[in-house]
């Protein structure tokens, strides 16, 4: 299910490519109305970007969980280890999925996966984007690439200390720095809505499932 913001262009010839790829079923449904219908009502600021551009990912979102609860499906998220673990994704929006089978891949490593599947050059290669705004990025709206991105993280998986990390992944010590703080200042995304504990035992804090 593709979800542009209008005509999709080149990503949309893309994500078909894919699809035809892989040899799934492939839809198109246009978000731009449905997004711009929300700016109208909220009388959105154009200046505003990042909430433009959220409120997209929170469109595909409902879009998808639509689909999903009307054809008795699940939906498959699409994001990696280093998104996840930056918080560079949408809460509730492209965070919002049943189940994220690359989540525990780094970006990196999800590139080595296509290439080795056989999917084309195109699409493996391809800049990394979200599609938020024209000319978007996602190495560009980070500041540091990927590939500098994932030895950081691999150094703070493994809980190096940042000397250390700067040291083996070449990388300047205030990038590693600029890493940590991407880490610890999206864990919000990566766990349930707090709940103030009141209980014998708590959901999201110590109710095992």
């Amino acid at each position: 299910l593709a979800l542009p913001d209008g005509k999709g262009g080149r990503d949309l010839k893309d994500a078909r490519r894919f699809a035809n790829a892989i040899g799934i079923e492939f839809r198109i449904v246009n978000i731009g109305p449905i997004a711009s219908a929300m700016e109208k009502r909220l009388k959105a600021s154009e200046a505003d970007t990042v909430a433009r551009g959220n409120l997209r990912a929170r469109a595909r979102m409902t879009v998808l969980y639509y689909g999903a609860n009307t054809e008795n499906r699940v939906v498959m998220g699409t994001g990696n280890k280093s998104e996840i673990l930056i918080g560079y994704d949408t809460k509730f929006g492209d965070a919002g999925a049943d189940f994220m089978p690359i989540g525990d891949l780094y970006k990196t490593q999800v590139r080595e996966m296509a290439a080795h599947l056989g999917l084309p050059n195109e699409i493996v290669d391809k800049t990394p984007t979200a599609g938020l705004w024209p000319g978007q990025t996602d190495e560009g709206e980070l500041g540091i690439t990927y590939d500098e991105l994932d030895r950081v993280l691999l150094g703070i998986e493994l809980q190096m200390e940042p000397e250390a990390i700067a040291e083996k992944a070449a990388v300047p010590l205030d990038r590693v720095r600029y890493v940590e703080t991407l880490v610890a200042s999206s864990v919000h995304k990566r766990k349930m809505p707090l709940i103030p504990k009141l209980g014998v035992r708590t959901v999201g804090l110590d109710w095992r499932e």
